[in-house]
């Protein structure tokens, strides 16, 4: 019955902000936050996945079996948190289409300054999962930005600038919008406020010209962290070269990603988003797409294929409880489904970004999932 009411009472408060009725549920212990449509439709398979192929030594780990995963009452995804009514909240609709991704957009009642920046992967070339353009063409208009990306710190097609931008327009970027690499002209540094290993985070040289950033993630598996959602796409992902390298050696190197402990690459990961979130002042949002769920990031340009459906479109201005309501969605399926994606996440300890990113300040695993559906 308080269940029932808190739900209510929250769809009685968006009610009376003029939005259309949503089906609302909160997260509880052990508990997917998904409402009970979207938690169905999440269920339902798509033509799309395949079984993921053996990969070497990297994607061994990734193998499981459902009954290690996928049947447990007591998940290990799940936040840990009781409902709250003031919690974050994340909007979800398992429609994966334009006209999905511009309802979830539209949902945050965001308002953007100046100069939005609309910070994506651009994907490795030749056959990685990154966001289809036609997919955030019209939020992209939406809101006029320029699409932006950073070289990467690991070689690759994107590592130097000229390459990238060929890799940018090559993959359908440059027809949509404008685009630019944020550290063409080497870095900026932001301060680290109450980091644990982190002093500074350098960024691109021209993140400041932007005033807003709207993060768009593909949400899947990585390498080395478990996982990549919002969280990595506004630490690693606004990183400079220079950045990468300090976040995955916690401060040690600005030079080399290789070596560092594991915990620590996650928890400079919360430092270094939590200082672009800082001095963007909240003028950021962030949407992730749950579709292609693969092990693999959009970082490697041959990924397993996906031993799971899509999901679905989650939008918030919290990044934690996007990111945690995203491992809850995967962690609630059934029989199996994406227990390769579970047991990647678990190998390399990606929950530790999520409690780390709250335990600083970055955002909150408490979460209300609206979904947005009718």
């Amino acid at each position: 019955m308080a269940v029932i009411l808190s739900t209510l009472l929250l769809i009685g408060i968006i009610a009376g902000c003029g939005k259309t009725e949503p089906n609302v549920s909160t997260n509880n212990r052990g508990e997917v936050t998904a409402s009970d449509q979207a938690a169905e439709a999440a269920s339902q398979p798509s033509d799309e996945t395949g079984m993921t192929e053996d990969r070497g030594e990297m994607d061994s780990q990734a193998e499981t079996t459902g009954e290690e995963n996928g049947g447990s009452d007591e998940t290990e995804g799940t936040a840990q948190q009781q409902p709250d009514a003031t919690a974050s909240v994340v909007y979800m609709t398992t429609d994966i289409s334009p006209e999905g991704m511009m309802a979830v957009y539209e949902a945050l009642g965001w308002m953007p300054g100046e100069n939005v920046a609309v910070k994506l992967s651009t994907g490795e070339p030749p056959a990685s999962n990154y966001l289809a353009p036609e997919l955030i063409k019209d939020v992209v208009e939406r809101v006029d930005g320029t699409i932006v990306e950073c070289n990467t710190a690991y070689g690759g097609s994107r590592a130097e600038t000229a390459m990238h931008y060929q890799v940018a327009e090559d993959h359908g970027f440059t027809a949509i919008a404008d685009f630019q690499i944020l550290d063409e002209d080497g870095s900026m540094s932001l301060p680290v406020s109450g980091g644990t290993h982190l002093t500074e985070n350098r960024v691109g040289a021209h993140f400041g010209d932007y005033g807003s950033y709207l993060v768009l993630s593909h949400f899947k598996g990585h390498a080395m962290a478990g996982f990549g959602g919002a969280i990595k796409n506004i630490s690693i992902g606004l990183g400079s070269s220079e950045g990468k390298c300090l976040i995955h050696t916690a401060g040690e190197s600005a030079s080399s990603p290789w070596g560092g402990d594991q915990d620590s690459f996650l928890e400079s990961m919360g430092e270094a988003g939590k200082s672009v979130v800082d001095a963007l002042d909240g003028q950021i949002v962030y949407i992730n797409v749950m579709n292609r769920l693969s092990v693999d990031c959009d970082c490697n340009g041959q990924p397993a294929k996906p031993d799971m459906h899509d999901i679905g479109i989650l939008a918030s201005t919290d990044p934690v409880a996007l990111d945690q309501a995203c491992i809850d969605l995967i962690y609630a399926q059934k029989d199996g489904d994406g227990a390769s994606l579970v047991n990647r996440i678990e190998s390399r300890n990606g929950l530790h970004t999520l409690e780390y990113a709250e335990q600083i300040g970055l955002g909150s695993r408490a979460y209300q999932l609206i979904s947005i559906d009718e």
